[in-house]
C-alpha cells in the first residue's frame, strides 16, 4: 500500500511537470514575439488579384508616428494622408505575427476611398518594442492612444472608422467596447474576428495538435495570466461587442477553418447596434478580399456611405 502512494504520488508530479513544460512551450509558440514578425511580408506576384493594391500602397510616402504605450513600450505606425484633404481617417489593425507591410491592400483600398490611412504596428509586431503578445486585450489600450493621436493630429471634428483582421479585427471589436473611446470613431469594421481567445484556443488545440482543451488550455491559460498579465477568458471581442454602441460591419469566410465561421455569429448576435454581416462564400481565413475584390470593395463602400456620412 505505501508503495502504492508512493507511485501515485511520483506519477502525479511527472503528469504536472509534463503539462507545465508542455504548457510553457505552447505559451512561447502563441504570445512571445516571433521574429519572422519583424520582417516585411513576401509581396504578391503580378498575376495576384491584389497584387495592384499593394505595390500601390507600399510606393507611397509614409510619414512615421510613434506612441508610448502605458507599461513602457514604443510602438511604430505608418500615416499616408488622403489624397484629397479630409478630416476622415481610417486606422487599421493587423494579424496575428504580420505587421505593417501585411496592411497595404487594406492601407490603398481606404485610402483610394478618401481616407487618411494609419497602420500601426501592434506591440511585440513590426517595429515597435515588446516582447508579449496582446491579443487585442493589451492593444485595445494602445488603440485608445492612437485614436487620440489622430484627434490631436487631426482635431475634435475628425471622423475615424477602425478596421482590423483576424487578430486585428478581434482587436478593434475590443476597442470598441472601451468606456472612454473617443466620439469621434463612427465605425468598425471586422474581418475574420474570433469570440475570445480561450474558444480560439481551444479550437487551435483540437485542429493542430489533437489535444484535448482540459487541462491543457487552462494550464497555459494560468501561465498566460502569470507572464502575460491576462487569462484567455479575460481576452473576449464577444464581451467587448455586447457593451459597444458603434455600427460594425462582420466579415467571415464561409470556408475559414483557422478562426472558425461559427464565431461571426455570436459576435454579430452580441451586438446592440447597427450591424452588417457577410459571410463569403468559399473564402478561408482572411480571403474575402482576395477571393471577391471587387464585392469586398463594394460592400466597405456601401457600409460606409451610411454609417459615415
Amino acid at each position: 500500500m505505501h508503495n502504492l502512494v508512493k507511485w501515485l504520488i511520483g506519477f502525479v508530479v511527472v503528469i504536472v511537470i509534463i503539462l507545465l513544460l508542455s504548457g510553457m512551450y505552447f505559451f512561447h509558440v502563441a504570445q512571445v514575439r516571433n521574429p519572422k514578425s519583424n520582417q516585411p511580408d513576401i509581396l504578391r506576384s503580378k498575376d495576384n488579384s491584389l497584387y495592384r493594391y499593394e505595390n500601390t500602397f507600399l510606393a507611397r510616402h509614409k510619414q512615421i508616428w510613434h506612441e508610448t504605450t502605458r507599461d513602457g513600450l514604443k510602438l511604430d505606425a505608418w500615416y499616408v494622408p488622403a489624397d484629397k484633404k479630409t478630416n476622415k481617417t481610417a486606422i487599421l489593425a493587423h494579424g496575428w505575427h504580420n505587421n505593417k507591410t501585411t496592411m497595404a491592400i487594406y492601407g490603398e483600398l481606404f485610402h483610394e476611398l478618401g481616407y487618411n490611412v494609419l497602420i500601426p504596428d501592434n506591440r511585440a509586431h513590426g517595429d515597435s518594442q515588446g516582447k508579449i503578445i496582446g491579443y487585442g486585450w493589451l492593444d485595445r489600450r494602445d488603440y485608445i492612444q492612437w485614436l487620440n493621436q489622430i484627434i490631436k493630429y487631426q482635431g475634435q471634428d475628425t471622423d475615424i472608422i477602425m478596421y482590423g483582421m483576424s487578430m486585428g479585427a478581434a482587436t478593434v471589436l475590443q476597442v470598441s467596447g472601451e468606456s472612454d473611446l473617443p466620439h469621434q470613431v463612427k465605425a468598425v469594421i471586422a474581418d475574420s474576428a474570433y469570440t475570445n481567445l480561450a474558444d480560439e484556443t481551444k479550437y487551435q488545440a483540437k485542429a493542430m495538435y489533437h489535444l484535448p482543451s482540459f487541462p491543457f488550455v487552462n494550464v497555459v491559460s494560468g501561465i498566460s495570466k502569470i507572464r502575460a498579465g491576462y487569462f484567455y477568458g479575460e481576452v473576449s471581442p464577444l464581451k467587448q461587442v455586447s457593451k459597444s454602441s458603434l455600427p460594425t460591419f462582420f466579415i467571415h469566410g464561409s470556408a475559414d477553418d483557422f478562426v472558425p465561421t461559427k464565431m461571426v455569429y455570436p459576435l454579430y448576435r452580441a451586438l446592440k447596434a447597427p450591424k452588417l454581416l457577410w459571410v463569403s462564400q468559399g473564402s478561408k481565413h482572411v480571403q474575402s478580399f482576395h477571393d471577391h475584390p471587387v464585392l469586398y470593395r463594394d460592400k466597405i463602400e456601401k457600409f460606409l456611405s451610411e454609417y459615415d456620412r
